[in-house]
C-alpha cells in the first residue's frame, strides 16, 4: 500500500513541474525542433544535389520571419524562444545558401525559380 503522504508529495512535485512549463519553454522547444527539421531539409538537399520542388521565395520568407523573431522574442522576455530562433535562422540561412548554390549549377535558362507562375 502506498502511504497517503507520499501521494500528496507526488502531487505537489508534479504541480511544481507543470507550473514551470512556461509558454516560452514550449515555444522555445518548437523553435529548436524547427531548426532540426530545417537541417533535415539541408541533409536531403545535400544528398540530391538539386533544389527542386521548393520555392526559394517561401524559404526566404521564413528566414526573414525568423530574423524578425530575434528582435521580437526579447521584447516578450522569452529567452528560450530567442535562442531557439537563432538555431532556426542559422539552419534556414544554410538552406537558402545551399538552394542558391545548387540552383546556380543547374541549367535553368538564366532563371531563378521563385515559386510563382510564369
Amino acid at each position: 500500500m502506498i502511504p497517503l503522504d507520499s501521494i500528496t508529495s507526488l502531487h505537489v512535485t508534479l504541480s511544481i513541474l507543470l507550473s514551470s512549463i512556461t509558454p516560452d519553454f514550449i515555444n522555445g522547444g518548437f523553435e529548436l525542433l524547427a531548426g532540426f527539421f530545417v537541417l533535415n531539409h539541408c541533409r536531403v538537399l545535400h544528398a540530391h544535389k538539386q533544389a527542386r520542388g521548393v520555392s526559394l521565395a517561401s524559404v526566404l520568407f521564413f528566414t526573414l520571419w525568423g530574423l524578425w523573431n530575434l528582435y521580437y522574442y526579447p521584447s516578450l522576455h522569452q529567452p528560450l524562444s530567442y535562442y531557439g530562433g537563432w538555431f532556426v535562422v542559422a539552419a534556414n540561412a544554410l538552406y537558402v545558401s545551399m538552394m542558391v548554390s545548387y540552383r546556380s549549377r543547374e541549367d535553368l535558362g538564366g532563371e531563378i525559380y521563385l515559386g510563382v507562375g510564369k
